[in-house]
């Protein structure tokens, strides 16, 4: 009796859960489905691997006897399978998870047929989902079951009458294909070619989409004989849908066929996509040319792929040439210095002047990274006008994409010729109204700095420095603070007290309190690089000055938080007769923050 009361127990929670599966809210049910795996991992009774759960997915029904084994939880998943589709998604996501529910990879074939029926519905994420899931499952099968169990589902897919099913089918080929016997293997390419073949464009659509994949499980013989032929034909397919992989599979076949099929047959179809008319097709082909490249010889490239590049590159649409010209790298490695110049570099010159924004900046992004392919002496010839041009587009993304691509500059051509040449329009970038531009030219002074030297520097870029210390937004001002620290740790702190210091001691009494708070943020970054004789005799009596006279709550939490940090790096003397006291006077202060803080930083120092 006892026991029987426990095992009824054991099931409640089931037992909610089946109510709430069959609940009118969308969301309950969906939450539902998302703790069957919780439940059914661990029930009072612990579920026993039936053959009958696949008979629960189909029909709902149950036998007394497997009620008590939790069987419960598959059958009432059956009864949803005409649910929203946003239910039906969860199913089939829930569904891949639910191997070690029905007892690990031995039984895991007892999930293959509610996931066909998933597979099916007319909603292209649940059949994604499903399909998605199937893979997960076939992954675990024994072999034996991959043969007994999938198969069959992949051939009933595959020859349903309504379309979505053969879609569906389309990604399963792949999986475990390795795993069956030569027979079946052969059977499933013939399936594939059914496929391919099919009258409905979006499955053959489908099975281009899944032909690479296909073919990366295949050995080479049988990609060649069988797969090869499907290609050619859905290369030239009707329907741009279709031929928009061409691209992704002639990658997945180069990799596989001999050189001589890959020259006779591949390539040429790589040229006509190239030229397809649909500029969809032909972006696909820029977006992966590099890949292509990559299959194939230097040789090949240079004698013939790069043709193919330049015409992509003078690409009526702009999406086309975008493509090509983010991608153009990738191909400028394999190129020999000369057939970048004579090829690449006249198209680079056009595409600096291109009417769309999106095809410049691609240009600004990629053009100096070429440089090491060409040298030192090619790149200051046919590059750095480009780089000095695109440097002063109107486009605030193009000249952005340039700032951020000058050291690949500086390490080919070195940054005393480059920085001799872009200086000027460094200094006009230093100014320029899109804030981004400012903090990227920020980043750069360090750089410029080390090379240029430092009565250089001091002529002719420090007065810009000091300037960013004012700047209306406040990521600039904190880039500057930081840009400071990083000079300083070159120029030395000699350098810092008589160039930074002065500057700060003016801001610190300026009439904007922005001021004065961004020398607090000075200070404490300085210190960093600073001495503690320094910071002992210079910044923390400047600190300790704004504490007894600004007015500005603001400045005076500051003021603690800053000597929070200079605290540490003083002796102890300093720290008795001049930090402490400070803090001890600001716990006195009106203001809740500034007691908050100066209480925080003296617990800090003890």
């Amino acid at each position: 009796m006892a026991a029987a009361a426990a095992e009824d127990n054991s099931l409640y929670p089931i037992a909610i859960l089946v109510d709430e599966l069959k609940h009118e809210d969308v969301q309950l049910r969906l939450n539902s489905i998302r703790q069957i795996r919780i439940i059914g991992m661990a029930p009072a009774k612990p579920l026993r691997p039936l053959p009958a759960l696949l008979s629960l997915f189909l029909t709902g029904s149950l036998a007394p006897s497997a009620r008590s084994d939790g069987c419960v939880l598959l059958s009432t998943l059956s009864d949803s399978l005409d649910d929203e589709d946003e239910v039906l998604l969860v199913m089939a996501e829930e569904l891949g998870n639910f191997v070690d529910v029905v007892g690990g990879p031995p039984h895991a074939y007892l999930l293959l047929k509610p996931l066909e029926s998933l597979a099916t519905v007319d909603e292209a994420s649940v059949r994604d989902m499903a399909v998605r899931s199937i893979c997960s499952i076939v992954e675990v099968l024994e072999p034996e079951h991959i043969a007994e169990h999938f198969v069959p589902v992949l051939r009933r897919l595959v020859t349903r009458d309504w379309f979505t099913s053969r879609i569906a089918s389309c990604s399963l080929f792949q999986v475990g294909y390795q795993r069956l016997s030569a027979e079946i293997q052969a059977e499933m390419r013939g399936m594939f070619g059914q496929l391919c073949r099919d009258d409905t464009p979006m499955v053959r659509k489908a099975a281009s989409a899944a032909l690479g994949g296909f073919a990366s499980v295949m050995d080479g013989a049988n990609a060649a004989a069988e797969l090869l032929p499907l290609f050619l034909a859905l290369a030239q397919d009707r329907q741009d849908s279709v031929r928009i992989h061409t691209i992704d599979n002639a990658v997945a076949l180069a990799r596989l066929v001999s050189a001589e099929v890959l020259t006779a047959q591949v390539l040429p179809m790589i040229f006509e996509t190239a030229r397809d008319g649909s500029w969809r097709v032909r972006w696909s082909v820029a977006n992966r040319f590099p890949e292509i490249c990559e299959a194939v010889s230097a040789e090949v490239v240079n004698s013939t792929l790069c043709d193919a590049v330049v015409a992509l590159l003078e690409d009526n649409e702009a999406e086309v040439r975008t493509a090509a010209t983010s991608k153009v790298l990738g191909v400028s490695r394999l190129l020999q210095p000369q057939k970048i110049v004579e090829k690449l570099v006249p198209c680079f010159q056009r595409l600096a002047r291109d009417l769309s924004d999106h095809v410049r900046s691609a240009l600004a992004a990629t053009v100096m990274k070429v440089a090491p392919f060409l040298g030192r002496d090619l790149t200051i010839e046919h590059l750095l006008p480009l780089f000095l041009l695109l440097l002063n587009d109107q486009n605030s993304e193009v000249r952005l994409n340039v700032i951020s691509n000058l050291e690949e500059g500086n390490n080919v051509i070195g940054i005393e010729l480059l920085s001799q040449s872009l200086l000027p329009a460094i200094v006009h970038l230093a100014e320029d109204r899109q804030w981004r531009i400012r903090l990227a030219i920020i980043e750069y002074i360090p750089l410029l700095a080390a090379q240029l030297g430092r009565d250089y520097f001091e002529e002719q870029l420090s007065e810009l420095c000091m300037s960013w210390l004012v700047d209306n937004v406040f990521s600039i001002r904190e880039a500057a603070t930081i840009n400071l620290r990083n000079l300083t740790e070159h120029f030395g702190v000699d350098w810092a007290r008589t160039s930074i210091v002065p500057r700060i001691l003016a801001m610190h009494s300026n009439a904007n309190y922005l001021h004065r708070l961004t020398s607090l943020h000075a200070v404490k970054v300085l210190c960093e690089a600073m001495t503690p004789e320094t910071i002992q005799t210079l910044l923390v009596p400047l600190v300790v000055e704004l504490a007894q006279q600004d007015p500005v709550p603001n400045i005076r939490f500051n003021v603690a938080k800053a000597l929070e940090v200079l605290g540490p790096k003083v002796d102890a003397e300093a720290r008795a007769n001049t930090v402490t006291p400070c803090l001890t006077a600001l716990e006195q202060d009106n203001d809740s923050d500034v007691v908050f803080f100066a209480h925080r930083a003296l617990a800090t120092l003890g």
